[in-house]
């Protein structure tokens, strides 16, 4: 069974101290943690945000959730790994390059179709949220894929000062590619970034969206059962998209959003309906936290996303 070890509370350089893996071509684990700081800049001051310092503040923060993956964790029913010899390895980050701004997106899309070319599921810290973009484009042999997108936002904007692949186009993006099936978009809710013309594509295709308020009068499993069972499910989570009170640092705060219990419900039922193939958190915007209870958060959700696939199908 892979086991962090425990240094001092606030030196960790990987998400949970897991083992740092530098190769792609060698890598043999069942969970590869990847950072994706940088997306598609709509002006020159969003090349290099506080959404791009993300990916190592989780990993800063991960400090504080758990002394010992051995220890019982509520949240997931029991310890991480369920006594099972499981490889969680945390992979780094993308890196930029300031003489071509897209050429990350290609090296995301190649280090992810690594990823599961090793049998192993990505899970991508951003960044904002246009990261999950050359992900998307790594699945195209995973298909078909189900989206799951939990967020504030519709982002089915077509394009932003010329820039097509931003944060909020990442949807729309989606729905272009022919591995892509369904959509659902659940926590919807406030103006965000949608515009009639956008109400009206993410219609005309056939995306699912549920506004916050259907899914408190609802709940959770009633959302699910909406879900097809036995399906291929991507998992892409903006952190608006939960309320403030668990994850306030965020660019575009809104007020009624899904509760952390409702993100693990969510993550549980994903898992026993069929298969999760990668996930994303994006859009944290460290200097707004408040006692790191975004990045701490976000550690919890990934740590439920890896222990309910270990109990779900990974023998």
């Amino acid at each position: 069974m892979t086991r962090p070890t425990v240094p001092p509370r606030g030196v960790y350089t990987t998400f949970m101290n897991f083992p740092y893996a530098a190769d792609l071509d060698k890598l043999d684990a069942h969970f590869a943690i990847i950072g994706m700081p940088y997306g598609d800049p709509y002006a020159m001051d969003e090349t290099i945000n506080d959404q791009t310092n993300a990916p190592t503040a989780v990993r800063r923060a991960s400090s504080r959730i758990s002394l010992g993956l051995e220890r019982w964790d509520f949240d997931i029913g029991g310890t991480l790994f369920d006594g099972k010899d499981i490889k969680v390895v945390d992979v780094g980050d993308v890196p930029g390059d300031p003489r071509d701004l897209g050429k990350h997106y290609k090296l995301a899309e190649e280090a992810v179709r690594k990823i599961l070319k090793a049998g192993a599921m990505p899970i991508s810290i951003g960044g904002d949220h246009g990261i999950p973009i050359p992900i998307f484009r790594a699945l195209d042999g995973e298909g078909p894929i189900t989206l799951i997108h939990l967020d504030a936002h519709l982002d089915w904007r077509d394009e932003v000062n010329g820039a097509r692949e931003g944060y909020s186009s990442t949807i729309r993006r989606a729905s272009e590619m022919k591995h892509v099936d369904k959509i659902y978009q659940i926590g919807i809710r406030g103006q965000g970034s949608a515009r009639t013309e956008e109400v009206e594509a993410a219609r005309k295709y056939g995306a699912n969206i549920i506004t916050v308020y259907e899914l408190h009068k609802r709940g959770m499993d009633a959302i699910l059962a909406q879900i097809p069972d036995g399906g291929r499910y991507y998992l892409s989570i903006d952190a608006d998209g939960l309320d403030p009170s668990v994850m306030p640092a965020v660019n575009g705060p809104q007020p009624g959003g899904v509760t952390y219990a409702e993100t693990i419900d969510l993550i549980k039922g994903l898992t026993r309906k069929g298969k999760l193939v990668g996930m994303d958190l994006v859009e944290i915007t460290p200097s707004r936290d408040v006692n790191e209870i975004t990045s701490i958060t976000a550690g919890h959700i990934i740590l439920n996303v890896i222990g309910a696939a270990v109990r779900a199908y990974i023998k």
